[in-house]
């Protein structure tokens, strides 16, 4: 265990952009006074995550500090905390530095024997986890989801794990053999309109591409009352389509096109209340922190394949890691940058 002495004494950092397609390592501002609700620890490992990250590296608003999803050791804990002691290893959405403090509410523990590499995939798995815990569909009904990407790789594997027909579409061959290999049965290159089981008979779409085709042809597949979900941010424009032809399909096809927004739900769960029940709507028992738990329970239990998924590099020098992103040249979907390997001057 460092004393806090001693943690100050080290010259903290952290992943910055500083402007348009800019990746670097940089000192950072030390932590700061500790709250009696917080803990605080040295990082481990933290997640990249391509599709958000690379939108704000080419976006207008510098400087970024990127990252959302960090496993780190506590070091130090607040007054008032209970349930995590010094050593634990626990899973947050903290960003690239190195060193993470944070209330411990929005900390979830790591099981024992669980690498950390594995467990920050916890955070991918809930930005489709609300989609889940929303959805009028139900288990045995078919889904497709469109984009096998690191997003959309998960989810495929948590609807499928909770009982329903799932299809992949994915134009890109590397993902959509990654998807095969990892035992999803149905995986293809486009919309099986074709298909007379699928066309016209599918639940809910979940879009996890931010593609607006995938979006149009999601809602011109779907069964009368089916979903189509926006999981996947559409960033920039793809296609010349006009808004007129997504609007007749939701029209006249009884489509219920939403946002796949994850935070629907409250960050941590909520006494039960019965002006909410009253009201059409209690969704106290559902939270963001309790579907990372979840999220984190399959992912020990090894119900997501994961061998041969996962690139780990170290954040020594991230422009590399984020041009070989922008370049597509990483064939793994998930990139962890491991702050162990990072060596830090006293």
């Amino acid at each position: 265990m460092l004393s806090s002495a001693g943690r100050h004494q080290m010259q903290e950092m952290e992943i910055c952009f500083p402007a348009k397609e800019q990746f670097v390592l940089q000192p950072c501002e030390p932590s700061e006074a500790l709250l009696p609700n917080e803990v605080r620890g040295r990082t481990v490992a933290t997640l990249v995550s391509p599709g958000t990250e690379l939108a704000w590296a080419s976006g207008e608003d510098f400087p970024v500090k990127p990252g959302y999803s960090a496993v780190f050791e506590v070091q130090e804990r607040g007054a008032e905390v209970n349930g995590a002691a010094v050593g634990d290893v626990l899973f947050c959405m903290g960003s690239h530095r190195t060193y993470q403090q944070v209330d411990v509410a929005h900390t979830v523990a790591i099981p024992s024997g669980m690498n950390a590499e594995t467990a920050l995939l916890a955070r991918l798995v809930g930005v489709s986890m609300t989609t889940l815990m929303t959805t009028k569909a139900r288990p045995g009904d078919p889904v497709v989801i469109c984009g096998a990407g690191p997003v959309g790789y998960l989810a495929a594997h948590i609807f499928r794990i909770s009982g329903y027909e799932v299809t992949v579409v994915e134009p890109d061959a590397k993902r959509r053999a990654q998807a095969k290999h990892s035992g999803l049965r149905s995986v293809l290159p486009a919309f099986p309109f074709d298909r007379v089981d699928l066309a016209g008979q599918v639940a809910l779409v979940v879009d996890c591409s931010g593609h607006e085709q995938a979006v149009l042809d999601g809602c011109r597949m779907v069964r009368q009352n089916g979903e189509v979900v926006l999981v996947g941010v559409p960033w920039r424009r793809q296609t010349d389509l006009s808004a007129h032809e997504l609007l007749n399909a939701v029209f006249n096809g009884f489509v219920e096109l939403r946002s796949g927004w994850e935070w629907a739900f409250p960050l941590v769960s909520r006494s039960f209340k019965w002006e909410e029940l009253l009201g059409g709507y209690n969704n106290s028992a559902q939270s963001i922190m309790a579907g990372f738990r979840k999220a984190m329970k399959w992912l020990m239990e090894d119900r997501i394949p994961l061998a041969g998924m996962v690139r780990v590099e170290s954040p020594e020098a991230p422009e590399k890691v984020y041009r070989e992103l922008l370049a597509r040249s990483i064939d793994e979907p998930f990139v962890v940058f491991d702050w162990r390997k990072l060596h830090i001057e006293h």
